[in-house]
C-alpha cells in the first residue's frame, strides 16, 4: 500500500490533541478512507444504557470530517470549522465506531463535507454531519 495518503492523515491526527484524546485513527483504502473511534470507558456519556457521550461522536465526525479535507487539500494548518449540523438517528452504543467522510465541494476557500458514522451495519447509521469548513493555506 502506498503511504502517501496516510501521511497527511497522521500529521493531522498529531496536530490535534482532542483527536489524540479520543484515540481516533484511519485506515486508508485505495481512494477511501475510513475512521475509527475505538470504544474506551472514557467516552460514555449514559452510564445507564451505556452510550457514547453525544459530543464524543459530533467531535469524531468533525474530525473524520478534517482528516479526509487534510488528504485532499493538504496544508501545514489545520483547516477550520466554519459550521456544522449533526443529527443523531440512534444511540452509540459502548463499541466501536466508524465514520467515512463525503466531500461534496471544494472551492477556493471552502468545502462543503457530508459525515456518516456507524457501528454494527454501514447502513444504519447512528449520526451524520454536514459541515462547512474554511481552507487554511500552505
Amino acid at each position: 500500500m502506498d503511504d502517501a495518503p496516510i501521511q497527511p492523515v497522521d500529521t493531522f491526527l498529531q496536530q490535534v490533541p482532542y483527536a489524540r484524546f479520543l484515540g481516533m485513527r484511519v485506515e486508508v483504502a485505495g481512494d477511501e478512507m475510513t475512521a475509527i473511534l475505538p470504544f474506551a470507558p472514557h467516552l460514555i456519556g449514559n452510564m445507564v444504557l451505556p452510550a457514547l457521550h453525544g459530543g464524543v461522536i459530533g467531535a469524531f465526525m468533525e474530525m473524520t470530517a478534517l482528516a479526509q479535507l487534510s488528504v485532499i487539500a493538504p496544508s501545514a494548518k489545520v483547516h477550520k470549522t466554519i459550521d456544522i449540523t449533526i443529527e443523531y438517528l440512534r444511540p452509540g452504543k459502548a463499541m466501536t465506531m466508524y465514520a467515512r467522510a463525503d466531500v461534496r465541494k471544494v472551492g477556493r476557500q471552502i468545502a462543503n463535507v457530508h459525515v456518516e458514522a456507524w457501528q454494527e451495519a454501514r447502513d444504519k447509521p447512528a449520526a451524520a454531519l454536514r459541515g462547512h469548513f474554511l481552507l487554511s493555506g500552505t
